[in-house]
């Protein structure tokens, strides 16, 4: 198992459009890659439900886990995603 701990860059934490980015690009991974946050359980990065349950706030570390073949790759790309201000993002 690949895992991988990452700070939430984007000022409304994991929420909303954020959390949709994030979703989507989880769903285009070739392995499934959980989410969670320190106290809770780990959720499917492909929910959008999970991972608004999640609450994370900016700032705050998650931490992102997949095994298989590409899970090394899948979770960097992911945590590169989330470390961002999705935000700001076009």
């Amino acid at each position: 198992m690949y895992r991988c701990t990452v700070a939430v860059g984007s000022r409304s934490g994991l929420h909303a459009r954020p959390a949709s980015l994030f979703v989507q690009a989880a769903a285009r991974q070739p392995v499934r890659v959980t989410i969670d946050r320190e106290g809770q359980q780990p959720v499917d990065a492909r929910s959008m439900l999970s991972v608004l349950a999640l609450a994370a706030q900016h700032g705050e570390a998650v931490e992102l886990s997949a095994t298989g073949d590409g899970a090394e790759t899948a979770v960097d790309e992911l945590a590169v995603l989330l470390a961002q201000d999705l935000d700001a993002k076009t």
